[in-house]
């Protein structure tokens, strides 16, 4: 399926260095959360979301800050041997590594911390400084070069051919929870698990309309065992120019499986010793094949292809539920279980029928003091072993949330 053709209007984007564009109005989203959308010195978006009932002023500072020009977007090559690209982002090199809680790049800014948000906030995103995946259109860029190389549709994508490169057409934004120096996705209270989820139903249906974009996935690492370099609580929203591998895998399977893949495989967890919380609206069971010691997903029992489109009762029951879910993850062992929590969502563009949105949560920590690592036959060739039982580890996780 071709995507949206690259051309458009240029629009005025701010010069390094100088104020942002104007703030648009305020707007009422679901839950009573209000979304107030700004840019920052460098022309990139930054978007507030304010709790319902917040304290917080409506006016927010502008980003005075003096910044080098945005990077180029990053360029991607094809892995013949595979069909994946692989995007080549070396501006990744520069960013943050477990800085001081003084130098916060995600706190608001303050005296001594020229950090990434200028006002006190409740739940902030904004684009990333150095992403994986950049503007394609000059409309877009606000600063930012526009790609001279986008990839024109899937077809051109899957073409065959040595030495094939496109420009890393998309959007990486960072979504962050709070405004506390440190903390999860599962620190949050209620009403601002409310507000992130709401974020991440406005960010798909946004990043979704952007030029060239196939694929949304918002996501978060936590646990420095996962390689995450911010303690400050966030997560991350990728906007892929292709359709990723792990999706074209699952593609494929619903061709083979049907159609109603995923509503079979709800029912059959739903009749299995595997769940491990379940609500009107949801979910949670370890997978009948989990490949990680830890491994839980969580869906909706409707079919519901994205966050977009879910309703406002299934995002209310998620928000407490997934509180309860993360909260017996941690309680599994002494400290914090290091995690990936992945939101797999349909496809922009193909599978809108068949792919459902589910979260699958992977830890390596197979014991206290123990982690997994994948070696030879899971890392070069996709391989797995499982270390513990699926009914086991769901055992001990359904112990952990109730305790």
């Amino acid at each position: 399926m071709n995507t949206p053709e690259f051309g458009t209007e240029p629009t005025a984007a701010p010069m390094p260095g100088s104020a942002p564009a104007s703030a648009a109005a305020p707007e009422t989203l679901g839950a009573g959360v209000v979304k107030r959308s700004t840019r920052l010195a460098d022309g990139r978006e930054l978007v507030y979301y304010d709790d319902p009932g917040t304290t917080l002023p409506a006016e927010r500072s502008i980003d005075a800050r003096t910044l080098d020009p945005r990077p180029a977007t990053a360029s991607m090559r094809r892995d013949v041997l595979t069909g994946d690209w692989i995007s080549i982002a070396a501006a990744r090199q520069n960013r943050a590594f477990l800085p001081p809680a003084h130098l916060d790049p995600l706190a608001p800014q303050a005296p001594g911390n020229p950090s990434e948000i200028p006002s006190l906030y409740d739940v902030a995103v904004f684009e990333n400084k150095s992403p994986s995946f950049g503007p394609a259109l000059a409309q877009e860029t606000s600063g930012a070069p526009a790609a001279a190389d986008p990839p024109q549709s899937l077809a051109d994508l899957d073409a065959a051919g040595l030495g094939r490169t496109r420009d890393s057409v998309g959007r990486c934004e960072v979504v962050c929870f709070s405004p506390e120096h440190e903390g999860s996705f599962g620190t949050l209270t209620p009403t601002r698990a409310r507000t992130v989820i709401e974020a991440w139903a406005d960010r798909t249906a946004a990043l979704s309309a952007l030029p060239g974009v196939q694929q949304v996935f918002p996501f978060e690492n936590r646990g420095e065992a996962i390689g995450v370099t911010l303690r400050h609580p966030h997560g991350q929203i990728y906007a892929y120019p292709y359709l990723t591998p792990r999706t074209t895998l699952l593609l494929n399977s619903i061709e083979r499986e049907g159609a109603d893949l995923f509503e079979r495989i709800v029912a059959f967890e739903s009749e299995g010793p595997r769940v491990v919380l379940e609500g009107e609206h949801w979910i949670a069971y370890v997978p009948f094949a989990a490949r990680w010691p830890l491994e839980v997903h969580l869906a909706p029992r409707r079919h519901v292809p994205d966050f977009a489109a879910t309703s406002s009762d299934e995002r209310d029951e998620l928000a407490g539920l997934y509180l309860r879910l993360l909260r017996g993850v941690d309680a599994l062992y002494g400290d914090p279980t290091p995690y990936i929590a992945a939101w797999h969502q349909a496809p922009v563009h193909v599978g809108r029928d068949t792919v459902r949105l589910h979260l699958q949560l992977t830890s390596p920590r197979r014991a206290a003091d123990k982690l997994k690592y994948l070696a030879g036959s899971e890392a070069a060739m996709g391989a797995w072993i499982g270390d513990v039982p699926p009914e086991t580890a769901a055992d001990r996780l359904k112990e952990a949330i109730g305790r």
